[in-house]
């Protein structure tokens, strides 16, 4: 009965009711001591993963982020800019640097904070569960409290630009809390492709992380579908599991950051609010072969119909499917 309630509370429910029918199929449980020590053991996993952080939902403790103000200023990476001009202004024109706005300026999670399953009637009271999407699009939030998403939210539904912009994938994300593996970031410490001397007083380390060149670093959030941990599951991007399970296969050999990334350059393209590099981009990962075969039908005496047959071939070579995110 303990049991039975821990795991209905328990975050990782779906994984430990498939270890229990996994034990109750290797015929473990018909042993009435085993039994009991396997429920035993189960039963101190549920409590240990119910006490846990959780690595996807940041730290769970008194520290917590409490307003929108601090998260943001938190995660500014204005600071960067004074040493790393160019690497800013690439990035700064990039969809990253925008990541809760769509083209144009658009915020695209008004739709969803408006209407549908993720909708709330006074944004004054959405938490976290309303922002799935931030999994990917601002994972920082969840190292906020539920206080910050309803602020987030009321921002959100008054269109207010301005606040929204200052929140993106910016320079800590990836080089902080997404840059390591099986592993919490280290505090103070920055992560890039080697090890460096003395940096800043926030960030006096900055330590080598091979994970970063790897394609499963950009998989975190270009890959992430169907996401079955939240209250209201979501299916999103699952550009990852395309070109793991096409390119690769078919010989690929290229990583995401050799196409998307080339000599380090962080505006990370294509940029859709530009249109003419985009059709550029869109015209070199997908070029069109057209044949054609104009010929005359006569299908009877006096008369002749001019006739065309028309042959259009695709072939992707952007390494995954189009769309995707």
């Amino acid at each position: 009965m303990i049991v039975d309630v821990c795991e209905r509370f328990n975050p990782h429910r779906i994984a430990i009711r498939a270890l229990r029918k996994e034990l109750r199929r290797s015929g473990v449980f018909e042993n009435p001591l085993m039994k009991t020590l396997c429920m035993g053991s189960i039963l101190l996993l549920f409590l240990a993963c119910i006490a846990l952080p959780s690595h996807t939902f940041g730290a769970q403790d008194e520290n917590r982020i409490t307003a929108l103000r601090e998260l943001i200023e938190k995660y500014d990476s204005s600071g960067c800019r004074e040493c790393h001009q160019d690497i800013y202004d690439q990035w700064q024109g990039s969809h990253h640097a925008r990541s809760l706005m769509g083209l144009n300026g658009w915020v695209f999670m008004s739709k969803y904070l408006k209407e549908g399953v993720l909708a709330t009637p006074n944004p004054a009271k959405a938490t976290k569960a309303n922002f799935p999407c931030a999994k990917c699009h601002l994972p920082q939030l969840f190292e906020a409290s539920d206080a910050v998403a309803a602020e987030l939210a009321e921002a959100i539904v008054r269109d207010d630009k301005e606040t929204i912009s200052q929140l993106n994938i910016g320079c800590l994300v990836c080089h902080n809390s997404k840059a390591v593996i099986h592993s919490h970031p280290e505090k103070g410490v920055l992560y890039g492709s080697s090890d460096l001397g003395e940096h800043t007083e926030d960030y006096p380390a900055i330590k080598k992380s091979p994970f970063m060149k790897s394609p499963l670093f950009c998989g975190q959030c270009h890959g992430l579908g169907p996401n079955l941990e939240f209250e209201t599951p979501v299916q999103c991007a699952t550009l990852y599991g395309s070109y793991l399970h096409a390119y690769i296969p078919s010989g690929g050999s290229q990583s995401c950051q050799d196409c998307h990334m080339p000599e380090r350059n962080h505006a990370c393209p294509p940029d859709f609010n530009n249109r003419e590099e985009t059709s550029a981009r869109l015209k070199a990962a997908l070029p069109m072969e057209v044949r054609f075969l104009n010929y005359t039908f006569h299908p009877k005496e006096g008369e002749l119909i001019p006739m065309v047959v028309v042959e259009t071939r695709i072939t992707n070579k952007a390494g995954h499917r189009i769309p995707d995110g």
